[in-house]
């Protein structure tokens, strides 16, 4: 949980720090929307996938469920603005499958902490792996880095891809290649 008042504290220090007067009209509320908006963005910290994936159903005859597309918002963890973008998961099941929603709310409980896409990327495989006892598991995820967007070399649209195989999607290519050719469909 997201302490409300050091929150506060801490935008309003902020807002002096750069030349603003905290207490003129348009941002005598700032500090407290702001730490409320912290503690909506954070809110992944308070959670663990395993709650979500723990939901699954029997499934012998299962081949490989894709989902793709599922947005998401971040804040990367070096300059505390945001990157956004899409996540495409597939897994092979192990004899159970699991809630399509509960993929997209595993890519929200790592998405809404401080964060770096790579490491996001490895914590989503990693917990369908351990969550299901999936045969096999890959995470793309693409996204829009606005600390490279809006400062820094300022080069707006340009998208970073990273990939996370585990399991059968290491050790069968075949079925890295079937992934990918969903995703293009």
């Amino acid at each position: 949980m997201v302490d409300q008042k050091k929150a506060e504290t801490a935008v309003r220090m902020l807002l002096e720090a750069i030349g603003e007067d905290p207490d003129r009209e348009g941002l005598r509320e700032t500090p407290q929307r702001v730490a409320r908006m912290y503690q909506e963005i954070c809110g992944g910290y308070d959670q663990d996938a395993k709650d979500h994936l723990s939901t699954v159903f029997e499934d012998r005859n299962s081949t490989m469920v894709v989902e793709r597309d599922i947005p998401f918002y971040s804040l990367c963890e070096h300059h505390m603005l945001p990157f956004m973008g899409r996540v495409h998961i597939g897994y092979i099941p192990n004899g159970q499958v699991t809630g399509l929603s509960k993929l997209a709310r595993t890519v929200e409980v790592f998405a809404r902490r401080l964060q770096i896409q790579e490491r996001m990327t490895g914590q989503i495989a990693d917990a369908i792996m351990e969550s299901m006892n999936a045969a096999g598991a890959i995470v793309v995820v693409e996204a829009e880095h606005l600390c490279m967007s809006m400062r820094g070399v300022r080069k707006p649209g340009a998208t970073t891809t990273t990939v996370v195989k585990r399991g059968e999607f290491v050790t069968n290519p075949a079925a890295e290649d079937e992934f990918f050719r969903l995703l293009r469909l």
